[in-house]
């Protein structure tokens, strides 16, 4: 039952097998949900026991949910998430490195069947997420089940991503679309008609 959650199967999740372990993960998440503002280092211990692996610097600012407690995330460096972040960790999330999510993303891996009847059973499927590293998602997007996103793209607030995104793109949308690439006026304007600062700009360079 348990190898289900991640070869892509219709399996029940209601199973005591299944929800014994996932309470136990969840103590866990509890705990960090209520730990202080200045409780860096507790909250840093917490995670590194929580996610599958995690790299330095990472910070996830509560309240956090996951429905294994990140059991199956797997997390690169310096990866920042705003507060209410959902990880719907069922199966594996991939997020590479110096990636941002914004107040409430949601990183979903399980589905359940179109056909009524199976639903009244209760039964799901997981396909696991990987998002690239250096991404940048805005506030309230949603990654469905199965998606990969490339390294460097970003994806507008509000966004619904059902289908793969190549990398250094913005995408925008319901359902997501790409809009353009991440091109020469980005290395230019960092919002609007704002010009980077050279000394940011020399920065880039070295």
């Amino acid at each position: 039952m348990y190898e289900m959650l991640h070869d892509g199967s219709l399996y029940d999740p209601a199973v005591p097998e299944l929800t014994e372990i996932q309470a136990q993960r969840l103590e866990m998440l509890y705990d960090y949900n209520r730990t202080r503002p200045t409780e860096s280092a507790k909250r840093a211990a917490l995670l590194h026991k929580m996610f599958a692996e995690i790299g330095e610097g990472c910070v996830i600012e509560p309240p956090f949910h996951a429905n294994w407690a990140g059991q199956f995330v797997h997390l690169g460096k310096n990866v920042y998430a705003n507060f209410g972040l959902t990880l719907v960790d069922d199966t594996h999330i991939y997020i590479g490195d110096c990636c941002l999510l914004a107040p409430r993303v949601v990183i979903a891996t399980a589905g359940h069947p179109i056909l009524p009847e199976l639903r009244e059973r209760g039964l799901q499927y997981n396909a696991p997420v990987h998002i690239g590293r250096n991404c940048w998602l805005g506030a309230g997007v949603l990654v469905m089940p199965g998606v990969t996103i490339g390294e460097n793209t970003v994806v507008g607030a509000g966004s619904v991503v059902t289908r793969d995104l190549p990398a250094n793109v913005v995408a925008v949308g319901n359902p997501c679309r790409v809009l353009r690439s991440v091109g020469e006026r980005d290395r230019q304007f960092y919002f609007r008609d704002r010009v980077i600062p050279p000394a940011f700009f020399g920065a880039l360079e070295q």
